[in-house]
């Protein structure tokens, strides 16, 4: 049996009741964009390197485990959110495939080498907030929703370095960062190639932006038909339910 501390829970992952996720509302709890952004990349199914950045619980790395043998890497600074992410990998028997490191991010290219991963996923930080009176009192929440140990540049940079050439680079962030992330990914010899927007519900606007790039790929931009998450009535689109249960 799997132990947790303080506030944890275990929950059952979205998309695989086979799997179990340790939780805690005042450290993480994954939200749907993880559950998007494993669907979304391109996923080798046997062969190839995948590395997940900003790992947080293990959420993204569990998720794609269900839909490749390849070998998974994660990679998360804050201590406890690694040993959550540790207990969850064992509990689910998923040791062999997913290993984790405890460590920053901009560390990966000395540690691995460069162009050594297929696929390279991430779902960074999304706030610039300078103003401490937009931070989260709670100071997981900050480091894991803006970019105070980390910025969207730097993020950018790493992947191109970490993915192998023709490989890709998948990413969830908010749409208002678009023409930074196609910027910086241009700069950085990652080719944007497909794009999903993401909507609460019809009528809405975006809140949730997927992409993904090859390493020195061809100008070729394709821009997916759009997501809508809820339905009138509050319940999940049929996509979103396909997604997610």
């Amino acid at each position: 049996m799997v132990k947790l501390y303080e506030d944890e829970r275990l929950d059952f992952l979205f998309t695989d009741k086979s799997m179990q996720i340790i939780q805690s509302p005042t450290v993480f709890s994954y939200s749907i964009d993880a559950v998007l952004l494993a669907d979304f990349a391109s996923v080798p199914l046997k062969k190839g390197k995948i590395i997940d950045l900003c790992s947080g619980n293990g959420v993204l790395p569990l998720l794609m485990s269900k839909s490749t043998t390849a070998p998974i890497t994660g990679v998360e600074i804050q201590a406890r959110l690694f040993d959550m992410a540790m207990r969850s990998i064992h509990h689910n028997q998923k040791q062999e495939q997913i290993k984790m490191i405890h460590d920053d991010l901009k560390h990966m290219p000395a540690r691995f080498g460069n162009d050594k991963f297929d696929l390279v996923t991430v779902n960074p930080p999304y706030f610039q907030t300078k103003h401490q009176d937009h931070l989260n009192k709670n100071d997981y929440l900050t480091i894991a929703r803006h970019e105070i140990l980390t910025t969207l540049e730097q993020v950018i940079k790493v992947c191109s370095q970490l993915v192998k050439s023709g490989g890709k680079v998948a990413m969830v962030h908010r749409p208002g960062r678009l023409v930074d992330i196609l910027t910086l990914m241009r700069h950085y010899k990652l080719e944007p190639k497909k794009i999903r927007f993401v909507y609460p519900k019809k009528g809405k606007e975006a809140n949730i932006l997927l992409i993904e790039a090859t390493r020195d790929g061809k100008a070729d931009l394709k821009l997916l038909p759009p997501l809508y998450v809820f339905n009138e009535d509050g319940s999940y689109t049929e996509e979103l339910s396909t997604l997610v249960y």
